[in-house]
């Protein structure tokens, strides 16, 4: 079985794919499917989260890169930036892994959050997307340094 434990350049040209929902993508070690039917073991240092577009190899040279799955999401969209902060802080002051962009604010599908959200004067559209949470600011993908 293959074994994954290191990750590459995220520029390499890759043909193999994992796709995970962000739930599988913080676990270091399990059993995988790849997309081309074979299975492969994750073996990364613990506390390694994948990100979509990583690239993984293992010992014999086979390189995947990971796929951030489609998975249910409550997405947020308003032009009203005052909102979109407010709706970040109640979710983040709640633990809640939330990817912020441009375009909209999302989270994995939460009947009660939705309820907050709405609540705040927010509008939640369930939709099935990728899903790429922020790092954090204590994470090795942040841009934050001391």
């Amino acid at each position: 079985m293959l074994k994954l434990h290191k990750k590459l350049d995220p520029d390499a040209t890759v043909q193999i794919h994992l796709s995970l929902p962000f739930d599988q993508r913080v676990k270091s070690r399990q059993r995988v499917t790849l997309s081309d039917g074979h299975e492969a073991a994750l073996d990364l240092p613990r506390g390694e989260v994948l990100r979509h577009g990583d690239v993984l190899c293992g010992d014999c040279g086979t390189q995947v890169r990971v796929v951030a799955a489609p998975e249910i999401l409550s997405v947020v969209r308003s032009d009203d930036a005052l909102l979109r902060a407010r709706i970040c802080y109640h979710l983040g002051n709640r633990h809640t892994a939330i990817e912020i962009n441009s375009l909209f604010i999302s989270y994995q599908h939460d009947h009660v959050l939705d309820e907050m959200v709405v609540g705040l004067g927010g509008q939640v559209s369930v939709e099935t997307l990728g899903f790429e949470p922020e790092a954090g600011a204590y994470s090795a993908h942040s841009q934050h340094t001391h």
